[in-house]
């Protein structure tokens, strides 16, 4: 049995009917989204786009109240920004850094080495500049918040897993109160950055391992554990998740992941979690 969510607050009778018309079994209104239960496999592209909303199917093994993790991507999906993108912006280089920023989230760079070629540009950037980015052009992306209240009322920890750095997930992570962060840390002398980053990379491979680290720690199967993101850096910790949700994310994460939000904010997290 198949659960389908329909994230929207309210749905038109005509947009009523085309669901009775599609699925042919009864929708349930629960307050800002809809759903319905079928075995039937129903292909959601055309649905989603005559509707205007984002449509998410659920397999029966997920169970939204068995969730006791979620561990999300940081740039463009926690928040609005590439952070790299931004601080290459203070040196007037953002365009050469965002176009090696998109390819290694389209999958088409190695992750590592291209976050090497990008931290190299940013040599001799004053530290100060960091701040400036996270004080001025850093925000969260809408419904994160939302999502963030709803998973500490629930007892879900979250973790923040990046491949950005410390100086921006350690002060979400204070600001928000988040349980977990994980991130590259940038070198720095003399006030200044370095153009290399201390330690071994956080990469794709870094952050299924935090995964698979806090599930044994908390104890928990796949089942119980949700990751989120939008670059293909996110798609080996959503491999091993037991729901794979692709927030606004690059054609080739969609393609492989159980849930793609893209009309909605965070906040159609919490359909998925109360569904």
């Amino acid at each position: 049995m198949n659960k389908y969510i329909f994230h929207k607050d309210v749905l038109s009778r005509e947009e009523l009917d085309l669901i009775s018309r599609t699925f042919a079994v009864d929708i349930e209104h629960k307050g800002r989204f809809y759903s319905l239960q079928t075995p039937k496999l129903i292909d959601l592209a055309p649905l989603r786009e005559q509707l205007k909303c984002d449509v998410s199917r659920l397999s029966e093994e997920f169970a939204g109240q068995a969730v006791r993790l979620l561990v999300t991507d940081m740039d463009s999906t926690l928040i609005s920004i590439e952070c790299i993108d931004e601080i290459a912006d203070m040196l007037g280089i953002k365009p050469q850094v965002s176009a090696i920023t998109e390819a290694a989230m389209r999958g088409e760079l190695n992750f590592e080495e291209s976050l090497t070629q990008r931290v190299s540009l940013l040599k001799g950037l004053p530290v100060e500049k960091l701040q400036r980015v996270y004080d001025e052009r850093l925000s969260l992306n809408p419904g994160a918040e939302e999502l963030i209240a709803y998973l500490k009322q629930s007892n879900i920890k979250l973790a923040l897993v990046s491949g950005g750095f410390t100086f921006f997930t350690d002060k979400l992570k204070q600001r928000l109160g988040l349980d977990y962060t994980l991130a590259n840390t940038l070198d720095i002398k003399e006030g200044c950055l370095t153009g290399q980053v201390s330690g071994d990379i956080v990469g794709a491979q870094s952050k299924a391992d935090l995964l698979s680290e806090l599930s044994t720690q908390l104890q928990l199967q796949p089942h119980q554990v949700i990751a989120m993101g939008d670059g293909a850096n996110d798609l080996l910790m959503m491999d091993i998740a037991g729901l794979s949700v692709a927030y606004h994310a690059k054609p080739t994460v969609q393609a492989q992941t159980d849930i793609q939000i893209n009309v909605g904010g965070l906040e159609a997290v919490i359909d998925l979690l109360k569904a």
